[in-house]
């Protein structure tokens, strides 16, 4: 499995509720995230992560595209939380060694309900 298969599988995990399975498969013990929003360390990460489910039992995640460059990956995916949600466009960018993941950021950004351009955000 190569690295940007490795990034889509971690995702999928966790998105959909195998998250405990998602970090033993793929990340590094020695993982740096780069949320502002949790405290550093897997463990913090893992835990937002497994209380997103519990809090979105309907969420879906669906990749739109994957980039990878050397041992750096980038996924561009869009998050629903429910039915009636018009989703978050999320890039997270990982970086891998060993074939575990050791350094990763996420940005997001919500689907507005109007927007002039007609293409869209995926």
């Amino acid at each position: 499995m190569n690295l940007k298969e490795r990034a889509i599988h971690f995702l999928t995990l966790a998105a959909t509720g195998d998250v405990h399975q998602a970090y033993a498969l793929y990340v590094s013990d020695q993982l740096i995230h780069h949320n502002p929003t949790f405290p550093a360390g897997a463990a913090a990460l893992m835990d937002a992560m497994a209380q997103s489910l519990v809090s979105h039992p309907h969420k879906t995640f669906e990749v739109q595209r994957a980039l990878q460059d050397g041992d750096l990956v980038a996924v561009h995916s869009k998050i629903n939380m429910h039915d009636q949600h018009l989703g978050v466009a999320v890039v997270h960018l990982f970086r891998f060694a060993d074939q575990r993941i050791v350094e990763l950021w996420d940005i997001g950004q919500p689907v507005p309900e109007t927007s002039p351009n007609v293409h869209g955000m995926f």
